[in-house]
């Protein structure tokens, strides 16, 4: 089949080399003529692993193309989708569709035959509505149909996902465009992924009530992570009891320092707001965005608290800048939230993230970039590992301890063992899990933070 991917960000530089690999020709329409021209040479403007490869071998191959040209590549397409951002909008947090809706302005008129136009982007229910009635609008002798079909792609494991999906969501309203998405997935079918079509309105309600879900879980655990700390209990021993039931199921119950990344934020947002324009209160969600962006600032007390009170004048090393690891994505990183109130409180802020610090230069300040984690380490005052790298995983703790000022680790990611690091001398803080202070260390004093801090 003959497919035409609307805009090359993370979602349509994804989707469509991996299209191309299931034997489609595909090709990735952008309005940037350096980013496209950068991909023909190719340069892969974000980090996921194997992609670059993945490109090289479609570019190659002939399935996979890139251009400037919407309308050669619109008018030969079976399937064209929509794979523009959808961001926060700024001032109410609803999703901003304005891209959505120019993109099917300037599909309409370089429909050729029957055409399935398929949203990709996470958009708000009845979105699929408005790009028909656009469509419509301008080209009423079209032969097409509109569909939902989103990502549920995992940032740093993407193309596995795309590949060996565990639901493909449809949402169709004729048997034309439901026949023409099947063809699409058809390699699919050998791996017995479910495919689910139902009503188009249902599947862009899906993509968010599902990310709603995993958010909510995500701050269900950090919450009680705190009642863990103050009970004198290690979370992680509630995370596998609760987990190994079946109903509920282990993952996103890891505690840390709150979600971030290009999904979960915005996503909630859109969806307590849509709610809200049709007269409904999705409490629960409300609840869960509050918590999540007061906790972000509110973990980094417990670096104020493992350096004896203040940090003024202290330098604190930070491994791990991105939202998650394998990737180079910052949005709503907490280590962003993190790094700032540290810097309110007057530390001097060091950091390293394998991929993140090119993005990471760009949100924050007065932040001292290194080479690898112990060149950032060397000197400073104390450690915190916000982001969960590999690497970090495996770090050499002696030479780390030889290299702090104090051997005071704040572990986000609760990536060590207490007591593993009690028996090497550390101070260690972490998610969920009581300090380990050293005999010959005194309590922490209290928190002293500017009045000017918010939290």
């Amino acid at each position: 089949m003959r497919v035409a991917m609307i805009g090359s960000g993370y979602v349509g530089l994804v989707s469509g080399p991996c299209f191309a690999e299931f034997g489609h020709t595909v090709t990735c329409v952008d309005k940037d003529e350096a980013k496209v021209q950068a991909l023909r040479d190719g340069q892969i403007p974000i980090y996921e692993p194997g992609l670059d490869s993945l490109v090289r071998a479609n570019v190659d191959a002939g399935r996979l193309s890139f251009t400037t040209d919407l309308k050669a590549a619109v008018s030969k397409a079976d399937v064209v989708f929509i794979a523009v951002g959808t961001p926060a909008r700024r001032g109410d947090n609803f999703a901003d569709l304005s891209y959505v809706y120019q993109a099917a302005r300037d599909i309409a008129p370089a429909l050729g035959g029957y055409t399935v136009i398929c949203t990709k982007s996470t958009v708000p229910v009845g979105t699929g509505d408005e790009i028909e009635r656009i469509i419509r609008g301008i080209r009423p002798d079209a032969d097409f149909s509109v569909a939902s079909n989103p990502e549920f792609l995992r940032e740093g494991a993407a193309i596995a996902d795309f590949k060996h999906p565990d639901r493909i969501v449809i949402g169709v309203s004729d048997p034309s465009a439901r026949q023409a998405m099947a063809d699409l997935y058809a390699p699919l079918f050998i791996n017995q992924a479910p495919i689910l079509f139902t009503e188009r309105r249902a599947a862009e309600l899906i993509k968010y009530a599902a990310n709603a879900f995993l958010a909510t879980k995500i701050t269900f655990i950090n919450e009680i992570a705190d009642l863990c700390e103050a009970a004198g209990v290690n979370v992680q021993d509630v995370s596998r009891g609760i987990g190994l039931d079946n109903r509920i199921g282990t993952k996103f119950l890891h505690a840390g320092p709150g979600y971030g990344g290009s999904c979960f934020p915005k996503d909630t947002q859109a969806l307590a707001k849509t709610a809200q324009d049709r007269g409904v209160a999705l409490r629960l969600v409300e609840t869960v965005i509050a918590v999540n962006d007061q906790r972000k600032r509110g973990v980094a007390r417990k670096v104020m608290a493992a350096c004896g009170g203040q940090v003024r004048g202290k330098t604190i090393a930070v491994l791990g800048l991105t939202f998650k690891p394998n990737t180079d994505d910052m949005r709503d990183a907490p280590a962003l939230a993190i790094i700032r109130y540290l810097q309110d409180n007057g530390a001097h802020v060091r950091a390293f993230d394998p991929k993140g610090m090119d993005h990471a230069r760009a949100e924050v300040a007065n932040v001292e970039f290194s080479g690898d984690a112990y060149a950032c380490v060397a000197g400073a005052d104390a450690v915190c590992i916000v982001t969960e790298w590999e690497q970090f995983r495996a770090l050499d703790l002696d030479r780390i301890k030889d290299l702090l000022k104090d051997p005071v680790m704040v572990d986000f990611r609760n990536v060590y063992r207490p007591d593993d690091m009690a028996r090497r001398g550390f101070t260690y803080y972490s998610i969920g899990r009581g300090p380990v202070i050293p005999s010959d260390r005194a309590l922490p004093a209290p928190i002293d933070e500017p009045m000017t801090a918010a939290v």
